[in-house]
């Protein structure tokens, strides 16, 4: 089987995988396949809180051009998964020079399949086509001239758990959220805050899981409940499985400047009845001065693209003043989208993972909000790592190298280039050349004996060219006194500053 996630939550859906007791779970780009019994595709669709979709594929070949398409997918034997008084829908994926428009991908496979019950049971008989709400649904894969037909167990994709009865604009998507939540290591074992908490997503779902409800027991329906080999006992009984969910100690706070919202977020945590283990509150950020001791904070602020403030500047300056003087020695995530709003937090994070949002590709960071100095910090034996690669963010996992086009697109946003061709490693040779031929020559300057004194050779020599200038001895042959050093400045010092106060030192 293969379930669909997003960019970025592929390991962790393989942990959940695993955890359901799915065999042979491997990662791939925006999928993981895993093999499994029935059991396992009901856990799957019900348990698994950062699936977008789990797809049964059922038959594999290989096509050269739209015509052998339809006479393969004509072969296979459709009367195992669908009847004449069933509806189909198809939903086509295409990464393939051969097959260029995914509209007539799904229509040849259309035809195949009507074509197969012509054949055999007369010319007016023939399961119908329905676009939404259909009985069986098929799911096309084309990747070159490999071609995988798959069923749809899931039918409306996941991330639509049910319990969403309204919504603020621009809400982060379930899926999403919960990855977020399960890359933090939330689960329910202390406060957590959402500041700025919108429709309530990251509150549910926190919620959710530090309860361990499975998000799956809120959708009226799957498609695999419209499948031949349903088993209607089985999935009441997994359904209806409740011995795994425990008990939450702590409280999860949410609050936002808009009443609007918080009365949305107060219908969906209703809905979801999850409301006895979350406070919610309408207080702008400006207005938080204290929050319980040693929790985490997970927020999705304004982007400045579908939703946006007068002052994004001061929005951004005003998330970092209080992270570092109201919640201290939290770990806090925050989704954005523009490095330039990040850096308005003013504080270094410990971790930056890319995240697709929608269609904005954005960012997750950690920030690790510590008391006290960091070298005290340091001494405790903490320090500031990616938990996974166990290295500093300089030394952290090099980033996938991206697309053409992703390039282009981020050149475009950022205003330089985005052109085709633009990209300086897809330059060539001519590039190359040019930049050979016009390379800064040496001056060829006549050496003179020189008088500074050499270093000792005992000494190994130093890569910093600077080095020398700290050998007490050949300075003081040359200023016959030992020399003296000046007080220096601690860096990023400022006279009179007061934003520069010991919270903002401890973080830097």
């Amino acid at each position: 089987m293969v379930a669909k996630t997003f960019q970025g939550l592929e390991e962790i859906l393989a942990d959940e995988l695993r955890g359901i007791g799915a065999l042979n779970v491997q990662p791939g780009r925006r999928m993981v396949a895993f093999e499994g019994d029935l059991a396992t595709l009901y856990k799957a669709n019900l348990c698994c809180r950062t699936a977008l979709r789990i797809l049964k594929p059922i038959y594999k070949f290989t096509a050269s051009d739209p015509d052998a398409l339809y006479e393969m997918t004509k072969e296979f034997d459709w009367t195992s998964v669908l009847s004449i008084d069933k509806t189909f829908s198809i939903d086509s994926v295409v990464n393939s020079e051969q097959f260029t428009h995914s509209r007539y991908v799904t229509y040849r496979v259309k035809d195949g399949i009507v074509d197969f019950f012509k054949d055999r049971f007369g010319a007016d008989k023939r399961p119908g086509v329905r676009l939404q709400d259909a009985d069986v649904m098929i799911n096309v894969h084309i990747d070159g001239n490999r071609v995988t037909l798959s069923l749809d167990s899931s039918g409306e994709s996941l991330h639509k758990r049910g319990y969403r009865v309204a919504q603020t604009e621009a809400p982060i998507n379930e899926v999403l959220a919960a990855g977020i939540l399960l890359k933090s290591g939330w689960k329910g074992e202390c406060p957590l805050v959402d500041p700025m908490c919108g429709s309530g997503t990251f509150l549910i779902e926190a919620a959710l899981i530090a309860a361990n409800i499975n998000p799956g027991v809120y959708r009226k329906r799957f498609a695999f409940e419209q499948w031949k080999d349903f088993d209607e006992e089985l999935f009441e009984s997994l359904y209806n499985d409740d011995s795994q969910e425990r008990t939450f100690d702590y409280k999860i706070y949410g609050s936002d400047i808009s009443p609007k919202a918080i009365a949305i977020a107060e219908q969906n945590i209703k809905q979801a009845g999850v409301g006895r283990y979350i406070d919610l509150s309408i207080k702008p950020l400006s207005q938080w001065t204290e929050a319980p001791a040693d929790g985490v904070l997970v927020t999705n602020p304004p982007y400045g693209e579908r939703i946006s403030v007068n002052d994004m500047d001061g929005l951004y300056e005003m998330i970092g003043n209080k992270l570092k003087n109201v919640f201290k020695g939290y770990h806090a995530w925050i989704i954005g989208y523009q490095d330039e709003y990040f850096r308005r937090i003013g504080l270094a994070p410990s971790l930056k993972m890319p995240l697709l949002n929608g269609s904005l590709e954005c960012e997750l960071r950690e920030y690790i909000i510590f008391e006290g100095d960091y070298k005290s910090f340091r001494r405790e034996g903490h320090s500031l790592k990616d938990p996974e690669s166990n290295s500093s963010p300089k030394e952290s996992k090099p980033k996938r190298r991206l697309t053409d086009d992703e390039w282009r697109n981020n050149a475009r946003r950022k205003g330089f280039g985005g052109k085709k061709g633009d990209r300086p490693e897809k330059r060539g040779e001519k590039h190359n050349a040019l930049k050979e031929k016009y390379k800064p020559k040496p001056l060829g300057r006549k050496k003179y004996p020189s008088n500074k004194p050499e270093v000792e050779p005992t000494q190994e020599p130093s890569e910093n060219p600077l080095a020398i200038r700290r050998n007490e001895k050949a300075l003081k042959s040359i200023l016959g006194r030992k020399p003296t050093l000046p007080v220096m400045r601690r860096r990023g010092w400022k006279r009179n500053d007061e934003n520069n106060d010991s919270s903002s030192n401890e973080n830097k």
